[in-house]
């Protein structure tokens, strides 16, 4: 979705090379119409749009289910990178960008959604599955699953930072390596970028937040992942 009708010609044909079946939109008025009749798969949304906010359509989406959300934002829009991680965008990209690199985010945010993967779960004692606890990490097809079955729903961008932290067990990493991971241009994001994705992702794996058993906070130096036996307030 963008209001700029060269933005959303260029989107639909990037999209449409790569065999994606792009549906332009000016506004959220658009949308809602669209919703009631199409099944989408994901949305993309400028956050500058004329007249309106593109994070309130985003917390709207967010209310009304689990659509996948990608967010384009301009140089310089630091804070509503943070606000659009708190309402639950799996992914944001910068403008401008390069074309390769959106497909990429957004084929990787389908897969956490379980969209268009027909690979089976596997589910054997392999390095690539890992024991979090009480959770399951399928390193294979990127899920986390609790004892019921169930899969602990992770954002692109929450997904990514646990995958780098289990590469990396018992070893302390400096916000600026987490910066690199999520973004290359390090001038463009924030550390609480950082703070606020850890503190995401601390809800969802780990038994009591507060008292973080695996992912610890180092002060003044970064975080941790603790695999071993550890005081989780050291």
């Amino acid at each position: 979705m963008d209001d700029e009708a060269g933005m959303r010609d260029a989107l639909v044909a990037l999209l449409t090379e790569n065999h994606f079946e792009p549906i332009p939109m000016e506004s959220s008025a658009d949308f809602l119409g669209i919703r009631e009749t199409v099944d989408l798969d994901l949305i993309l949304i400028d956050l500058q749009l004329k007249g309106e906010s593109g994070l309130a359509l985003a917390m709207d989406i967010r209310r009304m289910g689990d659509l996948p959300i990608v967010m384009l934002t301009g140089r310089g829009d630091e804070t509503d990178k943070i606000i659009g991680l708190e309402v639950g965008a799996d992914d944001y990209l910068l403008k401008p960008f390069n074309p390769r690199e959106l497909i990429a985010r957004i084929r990787a945010v389908l897969r956490r959604y379980g969209k268009g993967v027909s690979a089976p779960i596997v589910r054997n004692g392999s390095d690539q599955n890992f024991a979090l606890g009480k959770l399951a990490v399928d390193r294979t097809n990127k899920i986390v699953t609790a004892q019921d079955g169930g899969e602990v729903p992770l954002t692109n961008a929450e997904y990514r930072l646990l995958d780098f932290f289990l590469d990396r067990p018992n070893k302390i990493i400096p916000r600026v390596d987490l910066l690199a991971e999520i973004g290359s241009d390090l001038n463009r994001y924030m550390d609480r970028t950082i703070d606020v994705l850890i503190l995401r992702l601390r809800r969802k794996i780990e038994e009591n937040p507060s008292k973080p058993v695996h992912l610890q906070t180092r002060r003044g130096q970064g975080y941790i992942f603790v695999t071993e036996n550890s005081d989780p307030n050291q």
